[in-house]
């Protein structure tokens, strides 16, 4: 199963369809593992909050899916790293691929983008991501 890592505007823009609802759809359908850690998750539900989403059904859902750990890798401590210069608060996404092993860090974000790859991690848009997980035949 295929490792991924998703960036917060990925995960949060999966709440309005397009291609990130097309990701979570793989994750619930178990065709993709989600690999997260606790500063992500932290932020997924900071975002969710701030944006008035926190009693939505659709969250509980997702946090639920979070705790029973259906298709979710958990890194508990992520090796620090300093990856991301122009954001360094994105480097946790990075730090939560390597220490998961993911093969993508699927992300919207410029700055993560433009790093491309990292230690064999790709860095792709969520459409990039699709193109390339239906190309493998899943």
């Amino acid at each position: 199963m295929i490792k991924v890592v998703l960036d917060t505007n990925v995960f949060v823009s999966s709440f309005f369809g397009g291609n990130p609802r097309k990701i979570i759809d793989l994750w619930k359908n178990g065709e993709i593992a989600l690999c997260l850690s606790g500063p992500i998750i932290d932020e997924y539900v900071e975002v969710l909050t701030r944006l008035g989403l926190q009693n939505e059904r659709e969250i509980g859902e997702l946090l639920g899916l979070f705790a029973h750990g259906s298709h979710t890798h958990f890194s508990a401590r992520p090796p620090k790293l300093h990856v991301v210069d122009a954001d360094p608060d994105d480097d946790m996404f990075i730090e939560c691929a390597v220490a998961l092993k993911a093969k993508f860090v699927i992300s919207g974000d410029r700055a993560l983008r433009d790093i491309k790859s990292y230690m064999g991690i790709a860095i792709v848009t969520p459409r990039d991501f699709l193109e390339t997980f239906m190309k493998s035949g899943r």
